[in-house]
């Protein structure tokens, strides 16, 4: 897929209906020349859309028109450059906890949860969090995480976590407050509830920090899971963390994780890992896949906010 199909990709299927101000700049970027030279001087892990507008956010640019976007972009390559090659996409949305909750529930308590790709680690708190299904609400405490779910009954309680710890190339520090401004910054510019909702997983997550160690999720993954209490359910889990991942390293992590104790929980975009089948996606949007234990259990959109149990 060249430069401009990728971004072209991402308007249709990420953007549209969701940010028009990010499908107006994906599909202008798409067409600018000057752009697509200066993406190409970059490594391709480094040319996503999501980065390079979390940058141009960060940095102070404009993103609300497509023109005085790229013409800064041109303006400022040089710093933009730098931080493309220093920072990535650690959303950590917090609102990810609603479609893995009806998992967590279900599992033997208490829970040890090691979240790989943890980012800051705001996931690793979904005892933390209030969540309303519909009419349904789940516990007491703030941000309330909003899911709209079919096919299934929404759990009736929150899962007992005596252990979370996290595993990242590069972990944030929720306490930073460069780190939480840079987490901000990849929000997209319509969505203030989720900016808030940052704010308050990260005032959650501030409050009584995770275990957060810098390392391989195929090399370190094993002696950080060997920290975990024995008297815990070891519970393994990632979102939209492995398409950044090689082919190979998947196929490896895959393996690794697979001879752990405990569980497994996945939540990815399909055909990131192997399934065997799976149902027909409902509609043209970007849903992941939540799977336990190498088993597909429901499509998800990517920031939590819809889960489709299947039949």
């Amino acid at each position: 897929m060249t430069i401009s199909e990728e971004y072209v990709e991402f308007a249709g299927r990420e953007a549209h209906g969701v940010s028009p101000a990010y499908e107006r700049l994906a599909l202008t970027v798409s067409r600018d020349d000057r752009m697509l030279t200066l993406l190409g001087t970059v490594p391709p892990g480094k040319r996503q859309p999501n980065l390079l507008f979390g940058v141009v956010r960060f940095l102070g640019g404009p993103v609300g028109d497509p023109d005085a976007f790229v013409d800064y972009t041109v303006a400022n390559w040089q710093a933009v450059e730098a931080l493309l090659l220093t920072r990535a996409t650690q959303t950590n949305e917090a609102g990810r906890c609603a479609v893995l909750l009806p998992v967590l529930a279900a599992l033997p308590q208490p829970l040890a949860l090691l979240e790989v790709g943890a980012s800051a680690g705001l996931c690793l708190y979904p005892d933390r969090y209030a969540y309303r299904y519909g009419d349904h609400l789940v516990g007491s405490g703030g941000p309330v995480l909003e899911c709209t779910a079919t096919g299934m009954t929404p759990p009736a309680r929150l899962p007992e976590v005596v252990w979370r710890a996290g595993l990242d190339l590069n972990p944030l520090d929720v306490t930073d407050p460069a780190d939480v401004a840079w987490l901000d910054a990849l929000i997209w510019p319509e969505h203030t509830h989720r900016r808030a909702r940052l704010r308050a997983a990260a005032a959650v997550a501030a409050a009584d920090p995770p275990i957060l160690v810098r390392g391989d999720l195929v090399d370190d993954l094993p002696a950080l899971a060997a920290r975990a209490p024995a008297r815990a359910t070891l519970v393994v889990f990632h979102s939209s963390v492995m398409f950044y991942v090689p082919a190979p390293r998947r196929e490896a992590f895959a393996e690794v994780v697979g001879g752990l104790p405990g569980h497994w929980v996945a939540n990815e975009s399909p055909g990131v890992l192997p399934y065997e089948s799976l149902p027909t996606p409902p509609g043209v949007a970007l849903h992941n896949v939540l799977a336990l234990d190498g088993t597909p259990l429901a499509w998800t959109r990517p920031h939590g906010q819809e889960i489709i149990w299947f039949a």
